[in-house]
């Protein structure tokens, strides 16, 4: 493992003692712009057309239940909508601010999405940015490319997480990665449609695809950097290679220049940089790893639209700590973390789990509270039981045969959970908070650009949360901030064969009626 990314994680940890390197306030007049646009672009008006879509929630996990809906301009501007659009705006004391189907720590939102397109009805063949506030595609290539069909890219601009969170950005930025590939296949299955993770290609394909290597576009502006390309749609190809693509570039006409998002950076986090560098995924060979046979996944109460849960998604500030959920609601939540052929969001995710989860229970009707282990892949059970106390009980909790929930102690962990949460009362008031562990250096022995999908697979997890507690009637939020080393320290962990990188808490929220909620697009006088 390189010493960059060894470097990089350690002293990007919060501590008790210390926070990782940030900013000493924040700069307001440097904050920047959630907008990225390509002035100078051909523009495509995309359609609003998710309300019109009535597929349930619970529809989503029953394969095939859902026909697939053409390729076209209105299915892709549903996609769109319902993966990377606005949700809602907020308004209050004269200030409004927009929150996305995506979640992003801060609402910061680093993470953008841009399409490839060739032989799709109403949409002109080329590469375009997705430019979510308007609700339209910009054109920053025309091309026609040898395949049928959409791609789907994301990238990071870390800057837009750093002006705020400093070193520990880079983090954050591979979470809504995460979250965003998750929220685009929860979309995707909206429409009866596929996600196909491209996963042999390079950031540099990806880059050269997506137009993220032509310094011309962005000049000043701060710079994307690419993360993955997925095919999307009824039945995408994932065997797509990126030699017949790039080649077609040649020919393509180029467009747009981005825009600035802070006219001044105030502070810089080099670091940042050295630990991208150190990750950068070259062409791989990854070879398809079929999920294990599970039973059927576990009911879903309700009936209501996936579209409108996936809108209301949002992330609790407060709980209210006396909310009481039912055990069911549990076994729920740790079944959809795993993954099921044809089913979101980890159908399209090549690799085994290697995050699981560590359970702070605090109030489940029927299940005492305590500290509890869940792995989502069960033959991680040994190596990381060797590794704990050795006061841990280790006793099987009654539930579904193929839920494997560990009791290590009983007992109230609500103070534990605040004070490794960064002392935040939103981890104890909660009905459970989680910790994701990962294998940490067995991954990344395996390839120096898996750290980033390590986030990855636990920012998935996160957006799995979100929508399964909305679903259950309750609210959830990512926790970025918490002492790393404590909940190492608390398990009996020593050294990083396994490292806490991502928690998350859920419960009933409390809600400030002061805050107005006004409709995603009503800015847009479109129908």
């Amino acid at each position: 493992m390189p010493d960059a990314i060894v470097s990089y994680h350690q002293r990007s940890k919060h501590r008790l003692d210390r926070y990782a390197l940030g900013p000493d306030g924040l700069d307001w007049a440097t904050q920047p712009d959630p907008f990225r646009r390509f002035a100078g672009t051909p523009e495509l008006i995309l359609p609003l057309a998710a309300d019109l879509r009535t597929v349930r929630y619970a529809d989503l996990f029953e394969v095939g239940s859902i026909p697939a809906e053409p390729l076209g301009l209105e299915s892709v501007a549903v996609l769109l909508e319902l993966s990377f659009g606005l949700s809602a705006w907020k308004s209050w004391g004269g200030d409004r601010w927009p929150l996305r189907c995506n979640p992003s720590s801060g609402n910061l939102h680093p993470t953008e999405c841009s399409i490839a397109a060739c032989g799709v009805p109403e949409i002109a063949d080329g590469v375009y940015h997705y430019a979510c506030r308007e609700h339209l595609l910009e054109q920053r290539c025309a091309v026609s490319f040898p395949f049928s069909g959409v791609l789907v890219g994301l990238s990071s601009i870390h800057w837009r997480e750093a002006w705020k969170y400093g070193e520990r950005a880079f983090r954050y930025c591979q979470h809504d990665i995460g979250h965003g590939l998750a929220a685009l296949r929860y979309a995707a299955g909206v429409l009866g449609w596929q996600v196909r993770l491209l996963d042999d290609w390079s950031d540099r394909d990806v880059a050269a695809l997506l137009g993220f290597d032509r310094s011309e576009a962005f000049a000043a502006a701060e710079q994307e950097v690419p993360d993955l390309v997925c095919a999307v749609g009824p039945e995408p190809d994932p065997t797509i290679t990126p030699e017949p693509l790039l080649a077609a570039l040649a020919a393509g006409q180029w467009y747009g220049q981005a825009n600035v998002l802070s006219h001044h950076h105030r502070h810089h986090w080099p670091v940042i940089d050295e630990v991208h560098r150190a990750t950068v995924k070259p062409r791989t060979v990854v070879p398809g790893t079929p999920p294990p046979s599970l039973t059927p996944p576990l009911a879903i109460a309700g009936s209501q639209s996936a579209a409108a849960l996936i809108r209301q998604r949002r992330s609790a500030q407060e709980f209210d700590g006396v909310t009481v959920a039912s055990a069911d609601t549990l076994w729920r939540l740790l079944d959809a973390t795993l993954p099921r052929p044809g089913l979101p969001p980890f159908d399209c995710w090549s690799a085994l789990p290697r995050i699981h989860l560590l359970v702070f229970l605090h109030r489940l009707e029927g299940i005492a509270p305590g500290l509890l282990f869940f792995p989502r892949q069960n033959c991680v059970v040994d190596s990381i039981r060797s590794l704990m106390r050795a006061d841990f009980a280790w006793t099987r909790e009654r539930g579904p045969e193929h839920l494997q929930l560990y009791r290590l102690f009983t007992g109230d962990c609500r103070q534990l959970a605040t004070t490794i949460s960064c002392h935040q009362d939103i981890a104890g008031d909660s009905v459970l908070s989680v910790g994701m562990l990962a294998e940490f250096d067995q991954t990344l022995a395996e390839g120096c650009w898996l750290y980033r999908r390590l986030f990855w697979e636990a920012g998935m997890i996160g957006q799995v949360l979100y929508l399964e507690a909305e679903a259950a009637g309750l609210r959830g939020t990512g926790i970025g901030c918490y002492f790393d080393d404590a909940v190492h320290e608390v398990c009996g962990l020593i050294g990083t064969a396994f490292q806490s990188l991502y928690h998350f808490t859920l419960g009933g929220a409390r809600t400030d009626s002061r805050i107005q909620t006004l409709p995603p697009y009503s800015h847009l006088r479109r129908s």
